[in-house]
């Protein structure tokens, strides 16, 4: 984290702008909270990927909030395409006065330079693919693929720097490294996936219940007082998942939860809401 942080801070001379990739479906929790100090006062624009996976109506929530904040934002989806032609006219608007003062010295046509900076797992090399048109950045579904920074060439005079996607050392809210988890931002391996699932089945109880009965065939009646881990046992016992002596395969039905949130099988939800975080910053 520190070696990245210290190549990003290098490289700010050289830029003219950071774009900042958000999930759209975890747009809070998304945001390295050091990002901040580590861009200083750098021009910025807020992308919100992964849009088609998100709730639409909490999407345009949040693009109003950060507006509303003169945090130029946009949403886009990366596998689809959709959103990404906003993107070079929004950097130009961001960067009107000093483009402006760059064709007052004669230097019309200046390369634009912009860095692309984001948490594992964001899409980062997915919109530089699709900026690009070429699939240069490598892309998997993974956290941690990117290991150092490369430019690339998106247009005419617009340039882009991918970095290796960051976490921040500790969650002073427990409940942001959660929601990063559930969109696959931390490692499977060192978390408690059934634990973790038994918190999403909460989440989607409380906030999206005609998706998640629809999906796994339950009645609201049925998961109305039940705690995570129950609601996941029933998604076991529903699916057939079953080990000798008819135990349920909690690990299994654990991955399958996971696995079809992070897919957006169970449909376009978001897991942080606009209305619970008025004062982000960025």
């Amino acid at each position: 984290m520190t070696k990245t942080r210290r190549r990003i801070q290098s490289q700010l001379r050289l830029i003219d702008a950071v774009a900042i990739l958000l999930d759209a479906r975890v747009p809070y929790s998304s945001c390295n909270p050091d990002l901040r100090s580590i861009i200083n006062n750098k021009p910025r624009l807020v992308i919100l990927n992964k849009c088609d996976m998100a709730d639409p109506a909490q999407t345009k929530k949040w693009l109003a909030l950060f507006r509303g904040k003169n945090i130029a934002a946009i949403a886009l989806d990366c596998k689809t395409g959709k959103g990404l032609n906003a993107f070079i006219p929004t950097v130009k608007n961001v960067l009107s006065d000093r483009i402006e003062a760059w064709n007052n010295k004669g230097m019309t046509g200046r390369t634009i330079k912009v860095m692309v900076v984001g948490i594992p797992n964001v899409g980062k090399s997915s919109f530089i693919n699709r900026m690009s048109k070429q699939t240069r950045a490598k892309v998997e579904d993974r956290p941690g693929v990117t290991r150092g920074n490369q430019w690339y060439t998106i247009g005419k005079g617009f340039d882009l720097l991918d970095t290796p996607g960051v976490l921040w050392p500790k969650f002073n809210d427990p409940s942001v490294g959660e929601k990063l988890a559930f969109i696959g931002s931390v490692k499977d391996d060192i978390l408690d996936t059934e634990q973790l699932a038994g918190r999403l089945l909460e989440y989607l109880r409380n906030n999206y219940p005609d998706p998640l009965c629809a999906r796994y065939k339950l009645s609201f009646d049925e998961i109305e007082t039940a705690q995570g881990y129950e609601i996941l046992e029933l998604v076991g016992r529903k699916r057939g998942m079953l080990i000798s002596g008819g135990e349920i395969n909690t690990e299994r039905a654990a991955s399958a939860v996971l696995d079809e949130f992070r897919g957006a099988v169970l449909g376009k939800l978001t897991i942080d809401r606009a209305e619970d975080h008025p004062d982000v910053r960025i």
